[in-house]
Order: C-alpha cells, then structure tokens, then sequence
C-alpha cells in the first residue's frame, strides 16, 4: 500500500519501520527533517512536506498531544488541506476525545475518510511489530488499512464505527497503567524500607498472581531505577491522565486515583522529572517513604 507516515518520534519510526518491512511503499515526514532522512535507508521516501506525504492512498500520524496534531492535520498546508477526498486519514496519536470527535468532523466536510488506531506498547514492542492497536471509524477504512495495522501490531481491537471511541479506550488504558506504576511504587517503597530485596519481591509478584505485561515491564523498571532514557516522558503520562479526566467529567464520570495520579505526576515534574520515564512515580512514592 502507498502510505503516508507523519511523526517520527521513538514510535512513529519504528512504526514506519514495520511498515517498511512488510512491503509497503512508505513516505515519511517529520519536522526535524533528520529524523525522516535516517529512514531513507530503510526504504522510505523523504517527503518535503506534509502535503507530500499526503499524495498515497492512506496518511498516518503519530504525533504527541492534541496541539501537534491539530497543527499537523487543520494548520496551513495540512493533512486537511492536502488528502484528496475519500482519500483516509488514521490518527494514531494519544489525543482528547474532544478533537478527535473535531477532526472527524472536519475530514466529513472535506469529503475524506479520519478513523483512529490508537496503540499500546511501548518503543521496544513498535520496534518488533508487537503494539496492540485499538481502531475505530468507517468499516471499510478499517479493512482496507488492516494489513497496514497487522505489519505494526500482533492484534488489532476494533471498537465501532465512532473514531473517538478508540480514543477513549486508549485513554481508558493509560489510566489503569498508571495507577498500576503508582501501585507498584508505593509496594516496593514499602519492601524497599523494611529491607527487602525490590528485585526479590518483583519476582514473586511477577510469578504468581501478577504476570501480566505492565507489571512484568514496570516491575523490572522500578526494582531497577532505570528511568533514564524514558519509554514514555512523565510529562506525556501526566497529558494523558489529565485527557482521560477531561473524558471522564464530561460523562460524569468520578475518577478519584486518576486525580491522585495526576498529582504525583505534577510532583515529577516540578521536580524535574518529566522527561524521565513515567515509571519514575516510583521515586515520589520512595521519596514520601523517607527512601
């Protein structure tokens, strides 16, 4: 498939790079224009700009908050104003409800195609095409991109024909991770200070009642302090919590550990660490204990 790939941070190029390997013919943008030019020997084409990476039968952007991407999809020379219609944009991005429930709009007006395909994993997962992706929006948007979802992810979740609903469920998701690293620290902080080894108790979580992937992945993380270089930036987590409460208010819904978390992330980051990974929650629980 001709596609378009717009945002090459630490997942958008290894999502590109799936993408390249499964034979696609892939275009790719980015504002630090380097960033699109160390793929070009993967097999992509560099384009000079968005409305160049617009000109194949679909366009994807990754991107990190909902300023990027209304700039990138609504600003001058954008996706809106470059796809040809029926043409499909996938928005890939973490984003508010309230904009994707926009940008659907908008992309109806131009008589083009917007759906989302939201994605859980992390860098290392995008990198070996092993993301979860979450996809919503016309049907036939949706089967006609699926070989370009299976190419980055090892399962697709379709949720309905509403795009925003992927969205919601993204948030949904990122919410539960988090209050997972809160819990993880706060567990550990309290073995930690009783003299436990955190590696040792890690492993007895992670062989028992608690396998599952974030708490093997957060686990080993926080046992290990290894916050530097990050996955995923506080300071993206933090956007992410206060989108999934924005969420939540306007369907009266109470999130009161969202609210917590938001908190501790505020903490991280006055304290210098939003661009350390997220699992870095585990330092204000550790240093509330007196660690």
């Amino acid at each position: 498939m001709d596609v378009g790939f717009i945002g090459l941070g630490n997942m958008g190029a290894a999502m590109a790079c799936s993408l390249l390997k499964a034979g696609h013919k892939v275009t790719v943008y980015n504002r630090t224009r380097s960033k699109a030019e160390a793929l070009a020997g993967e097999g992509a084409r560099v384009a000079a700009s968005i409305a160049d990476a617009c000109r194949g039968e679909v366009v994807l952007s990754m991107l990190a908050d909902d300023h990027a991407v209304e700039g990138v999809v609504c600003g001058e020379g954008g996706i809106l104003h470059s796809l040809a219609e029926e043409r499909i944009h996938i928005s890939m991005s973490t984003i508010s409800v309230a904009l994707s429930e926009r940008l659907a709009r908008l992309h109806k007006e131009k008589h083009q195609t917007y759906a989302t395909a939201t994605v859980f994993g992390r860098p290392e997962a995008a990198a070996a095409g092993k993301l979860f992706v979450v996809a919503a929006g016309p049907v036939k948007a949706i089967e006609k991109c699926q070989t370009l979802f299976d190419a980055m992810g090892q399962k697709t979740f379709v949720v309905g024909e509403k795009a925003d609903d992927a969205n919601l469920v993204k948030l949904s998701g990122n919410f539960l991770i988090a209050a997972t690293i809160e819990s993880l620290g706060e567990a550990v902080a309290l073995v930690r200070k009783s003299g436990i080894d955190a590696h040792r108790f890690v492993e007895i979580l992670t062989g028992t009642l608690f396998s599952a992937p974030v708490y093997n992945t957060y686990g080993a993380i926080i046992a290990s302090e290894t916050y530097d270089p990050a996955g995923f930036k506080m300071a993206l987590g933090l956007k992410d919590i206060k989108l999934a409460l924005a969420a939540a208010e306007t369907l009266n819904v109470p999130l009161p550990i969202a609210s917590l978390v938001r908190d501790h992330f505020l903490s991280g980051l006055a304290q210098g660490q939003g661009d350390s990974d997220w699992a870095a929650l585990a330092r204000i629980a550790a240093k509330n204990s007196g660690l």
